[in-house]
């Protein structure tokens, strides 16, 4: 069940009404309802891996339960161990098994070994790779004893499998989201007006601009050798905005629909092409996962003082395992790895500038200086997507190299103007709203303006809005 399908239209609303008809019950019935509700969306999606949802769920909340009372350090770092190694082997397993068959094979044939790659048709669950970090950040907690752990079972299958991010975050963590799942809650008028603008703001970039750009973009990648230079470049433009929109606009969904039911999830997106170096665009840029792999994977891996060479090198690591997280493909591996070197010189320089705050903190314009980094920030991350975005390398330096050799053909170009005017646009108002949480947090606004800003964005979907229910991006990984 997509989040913008017909089918989640109407389950949405079924569950609101229900759920906080249940408000007088109590948490616990709401929980019981959330759980219920949650595991018939995700077998909606695919009923075949409800299992391993619900085995591996219970293999972290009895190790969570018994890091709670078990006192003997030995005894609890090998129930850490047991989490570890369950989430680990079955995302393994599912997701990259068949990847190092393959890659292993490929490896041997360079020194002219020859070896059969028979793989297994191995179907990946849906949400795997979210869940399984959010899991185990909570038995990581648990065993550094920075959280409590729950004995509610209902609670923590509730926070695992909800619904709004089981598919696609953002991650969040047993010490932000579980507690929640632990309070009572009330229905908050003014909370749940926030979801509904944030809901529209998610569905403005998902169905008018990343769905319309993705044929285009599939167009510009596919058939590259057709195209001159400047098409190319505008067709890495658009592949950077189509996945920023397909991804924060799923991330918007998300949380607006966590506000509707009286959750607070983490902002996973924080305007991130306003970045002025590497650094701060990871502090923007699906921030559950950066933040997820610095405290669990760079932290731990660093140690105490460590040398610039050594964070440097462990930055590298990092982020080529975030590529490996992402899909397990090659490219991606290299762009999580080209990423790592983005960040080298400042990690390996004694002082480097550290941006804080949002660009033209307090001006309504940027700087020169600003605008020159943001720029330069936005034209490494974009030649990064082209390695997301390809099928394969070959694709992805035919596309860079005939941009550089083919630079301008006279080609029409006449197509691409309605699309530019509305990444434009989506640029100019989150510029706006940029100290905001989303483009569309406007309750301070007077009654009337606002609700015509309302009528004019829903009325932008019905017209220009793709409606065919396509996939997001992120729910492949």
């Amino acid at each position: 069940m997509l989040l913008n399908s017909v089918q989640f239209a109407a389950f949405l609303p079924v569950v609101f009404i229900l759920y906080w008809s249940l408000q007088r019950a109590g948490r616990q019935a709401q929980n019981f309802f959330l759980l219920a509700a949650s595991y018939v969306f995700y077998v909606f999606w695919d009923w075949r891996f409800a299992a391993l949802l619900v085995v591996s769920t219970l293999v972290d909340f009895l190790v969570g339960r018994q890091l709670g009372v078990e006192r003997v350090e030995s005894r609890r770092k090998l129930l850490l161990w047991i989490s570890l190694s369950v989430n680990l082997l079955l995302l393994g397993f599912f997701k990259y098994f068949n990847f190092f068959v393959e890659s292993f094979v490929g490896l041997i044939g360079l020194f002219g070994l020859h070896a059969s790659a028979r793989t297994l048709g191995i179907i990946m669950p849906v949400g795997i790779s979210f869940y399984t970090f959010k899991k185990l950040s909570y038995s990581i907690d648990a065993y550094k004893r920075y959280i409590e752990p729950t004995s509610d079972a209902v609670a923590f299958f509730s926070f695992v499998a909800f619904f709004p991010q089981i598919l696609a975050g953002p991650i969040d963590r047993g010490s932000t989201l579980l507690p929640q799942f632990l309070q009572k809650r009330e229905f908050s008028d003014a909370l749940a007006r926030d979801g509904l603008r944030q809901i529209l703001t998610g569905f403005l970039k998902k169905m008018v601009l990343a769905d319309n750009l993705l044929p285009l973009v599939n167009e510009l990648f596919s058939n590259h050798a057709s195209y001159d230079g400047l098409s190319l470049v505008i067709g890495v433009f658009f592949a950077a905005m189509q996945l920023y929109c397909d991804f924060s606009g799923y991330s918007d969904i998300a949380i607006g629909v966590g506000k509707l039911l009286g959750f607070k999830l983490m902002t996973n997106f924080a305007f991130p092409f306003f970045s002025r170096d590497i650094a701060e665009f990871w502090r923007r840029w699906h921030i559950s996962l950066s933040s997820w792999l610095r405290d669990y994977l760079y932290v731990p891996l660093c140690g105490t003082r460590p040398s610039r060479r050594r964070r440097a090198f462990l930055i590298v690591l990092t982020f080529t395992l975030c590529g490996l997280w992402h899909e397990a493909a090659w490219t991606y591996v290299f762009w999580g790895f080209l990423h790592g070197l983005y960040f080298l010189p400042m990690t390996l320089k004694k002082k480097h500038p550290r941006f804080i705050g949002v660009a033209g903190k307090e001006r309504f314009f940027p700087s020169f200086r600003e605008v020159r980094a943001m720029a330069y920030t936005f034209f490494i991350t974009s030649v990064a997507w082209v390695f997301f975005m390809a099928e394969s390398f070959s694709q992805a330096f035919g596309l860079l190299g005939r941009a550089v050799s083919r630079p301008f053909a006279g080609l029409g170009y006449s197509s691409y103007v309605p699309l530019l005017l509305g990444c434009f646009l989506l640029l100019c108002l989150e510029w706006i709203q940029r100290r905001r949480e989303f483009f569309l947090q406007i309750a301070d606004l007077p009654v009337v303006l606002r609700w015509t800003i309302y009528n004019v964005a829903i009325l932008v979907i019905l017209v220009f809005g793709a409606f065919g229910s396509n996939e997001f991006i992120y729910t492949q990984f």
